[in-house]
């Protein structure tokens, strides 16, 4: 049972919170976005076609503090392991405690 690592694209590398991630994180690569509409038809797109991806998280931009997303993904870091997250999609706002 692997740890899930994470994967940030342009739009969700906010430095602070990738340090932070880092210092607690250091496994693994899901995607971690704020790009929704482009990743969802993505995820879509690769499930319906039988590509494999190794998950994605996704999240509105400007709704949480760096604390909060960094407190949400560490969430989910600590409750899924890699291969849970195979071809998964997560939206960041259900991982609140």
């Amino acid at each position: 049972m692997s740890r899930i690592r994470l994967y940030f694209d342009e739009d969700a590398m906010q430095n602070a919170l990738v340090v932070a991630l880092r210092a607690r994180s250091s496994d693994g690569r899901v995607l971690y976005s704020f790009n929704i509409r482009d990743f969802c038809l993505l995820h879509a797109h690769w499930t319906s076609t039988g590509r494999q991806h190794s998950g994605i998280v996704i999240g509105f931009q400007q709704r949480y503090s760096i604390g909060e997303q960094l407190r949400r993904l560490l969430h989910l870091l600590n409750r899924k392991t890699a291969e849970e997250m195979l071809l998964r999609l997560e939206y960041l706002s259900t991982w609140g405690r």
